[in-house]
C-alpha cells in the first residue's frame, strides 16, 4: 500500500528573540554551522525520511528564505518531489495574516490537502536535530493513533518552562500542561518509564492523520497547536507520544543559537553534519577551498572560500567567504562570513574598510553577521555590558555581543 505523506514546516513568527539576526531575514533563513540555513535541517530530515512533498509556511521577511529554497531544492523531472513556499495571502475567505501555528496550517490546507495525503507531518523551522520520520509514522500506524507528538525526556530543572505530556503505560497521552513551573503539580506529570526523574516535553513535531487534522482545524478559530489544538485532541482522539532520545535543540534565542553553533566544534559533537547516511542538504556554491596563512586554529568549524591570516581562532565557527586579517584573535564566536567576495561587487567598499575583519582585532563571545566590515585594531566583547544594551554597531543578548548584518566598524573602535 502506497502511503502519501506531506511535510509542513512552520516558518515561525517575527523571530524577535533572535534579533538582530532576524532583522532582514526569516528565522528559518538564519545561517548555522558556517554554510547551512536553519530550514535545511527539517527539509533534509523530510527528504531522508522519504517525504518529498514539502511545504514551507512563512510570512515574515521571506525574500531570503524564498531565494534559498528556490536555488537549493530542485528535484529532477523524473521525481515528483518539491519544496514549495506558502506565504500568508489574502483570499475570499481570509484577509488576515497567520494568527498562530494552527491558523497558518488552517489557511494553507487548500494547497497541501488537494493531493489527498494520508499523513501530515508538522515541523518547526528553527530546531537542530536528526530524525527518521518514516519510523515515527510506522509507530503511529501500529498504534492506530490519530495524532503522534514527538517528545524529549528532560530533567526537572528544564520541565517547568516547557509543555509537558503526561502518558500512561502504553505511551498514550492523557494530559498536556503548558509550563507547569517547579510546583507540586509537576510531580504528577513525571514520565513513568524512567527510573530517574524525567518529564516528556513536546518538541513541536506532530504527525496527524490528514482527516483528523482537517476535523480538528475546521470549524474553529483557535490559533495555536500547543495552546489549543493539542489539548483538545487529547480528549477527543487517540494521541500518543513518540519518545526521542537523540540530540535536539531549539534555536529560539541568541544564547541558544550561539551555544548550538559552538557545540558543533567539539571533536565528537552530539549533532554532526558528517553523517553520510542522513546528510544535511544546502545550496551548492562551488566555492574555492579556504586559505589559511600562519593562523593557529583550535576547535574551529571552517567553511569554504575563506582567507584566514589571523593570529589565533579558538572555539569558533567561521562562515563562507570570511576574510580575517593578520594578528587578529577570535575566541568563542560565530563569524558568518559574506554573501560575495569583495572583487565581485565593485564600488561597495565603505570608507576604504574592506569586507571582513581587519588586522590586529580581538573578538570574543560574539556573533558577526554577514557582510560586516571591521577595520584594524578593533576590540569587540560583551564584557562589562548589560543584557539588552544596543547601539548602531551592536546588540548584547544572553551574554553575547551581536554585530548586525552589513555593519561598518571603523579602525580603532572598542565595543
Amino acid at each position: 500500500m502506497s502511503i502519501k505523506t506531506v511535510g509542513l514546516i512552520l516558518g515561525g513568527g517575527a523571530g524577535t528573540r533572535l534579533q538582530p539576526l532576524t532583522q532582514d531575514r526569516a528565522k528559518p533563513a538564519v545561517p548555522i554551522a558556517g554554510k547551512y540555513r536553519l530550514v535545511d535541517i527539517p527539509i533534509s530530515n523530510c527528504i531522508n525520511s522519504g517525504i518529498r512533498s514539502i511545504y514551507l509556511l512563512t510570512q515574515f521577511n521571506s525574500v531570503s528564505l524564498h531565494r534559498h529554497i528556490q536555488s537549493t531544492y530542485i528535484f529532477d523531472q523524473f521525481s515528483p518531489g518539491f519544496v514549495r513556499m506558502l506565504a500568508a495571502e489574502q483570499t475570499p475567505t481570509s484577509s488576515i495574516w497567520f494568527q498562530g501555528t494552527a491558523d497558518a496550517v488552517r489557511q494553507s490546507m487548500r494547497h497541501f490537502m488537494h493531493g489527498d495525503p494520508d499523513f501530515v507531518v508538522i515541523l518547526s523551522g528553527d530546531q537542530l536535530y536528526r530524525m527518521d520520520f518514516s519510523q515515527v509514522i510506522k509507530e503511529h500506524m501500529e498504534r492506530k493513533a490519530d495524532v503522534t507528538i514527538c517528545t524529549k525526556p528532560v530533567p526537572r530543572r528544564e520541565a517547568g518552562s516547557l509543555g509537558i505530556m503526561h502518558v500512561d503505560g502504553k505511551n498514550k497521552i492523557v494530559e498536556f500542561v503548558e509550563k507547569p513551573g517547579d510546583t507540586p503539580r509537576l510531580n504528577e506529570l513525571r514520565a513513568p518509564m524512567y527510573k530517574d526523574e524525567r518529564y516528556l516535553a513536546s518538541m513541536g513535531i506532530y504527525i496527524f492523520n490528514a482527516g483528523v487534522l482537517s476535523d480538528l482545524l475546521c470549524g474553529n478559530d483557535h490559533p495555536d497547536f500547543g495552546k489549543h489544538i493539542i489539548p483538545a485532541a487529547i480528549h477527543d482522539c487517540n494521541v500518543y507520544s513518540h519518545i526521542f532520545e537523540g540530540y535536539w535543540k531549539d534555536i529560539g534565542t541568541i544564547g541558544m543559537f550561539h551555544d548550538a553553533n559552538l557545540e558543533l566544534t567539539d571533536l565528537v559533537p552530539e549533532f554532526t553534519f558528517y553523517d553520510t547516511a542522513a546528510p544535511i542538504y544546502t545550496h551548492m556554491r562551488y566555492l574555492p577551498p579556504s586559505k589559511i596563512n600562519c593562523c593557529d586554529l583550535n576547535r574551529c568549524l571552517l567553511a569554504e572560500g575563506c582567507i584566514i591570516s589571523g593570529h589565533r581562532i579558538l572555539h569558533s565557527v567561521v562562515g563562507l567567504r570570511a576574510v580575517i586579517g593578520e594578528g587578529t584573535v577570535i575566541e568563542h564566536s560565530v563569524i558568518m562570513g559574506a554573501d560575495f567576495f569583495e572583487h565581485e561587487k565593485a564600488g561597495v567598499s565603505n570608507d576604504h574598510i574592506r569586507l571582513g575583519i581587519g588586522r590586529d582585532c580581538y573578538i570574543k563571545n560574539a556573533i558577526i553577521d554577514k557582510n560586516v566590515r571591521i577595520g584594524d585594531s578593533v576590540y569587540i566583547s560583551p564584557d562589562g555590558k548589560q543584557d539588552g544594551e544596543q547601539t548602531a554597531h551592536y546588540v548584547v543578548r544572553d551574554g553575547v555581543i551581536v554585530i548586525p548584518k552589513g555593519t561598518v566598524i571603523p579602525s580603532g573602535t572598542r565595543l
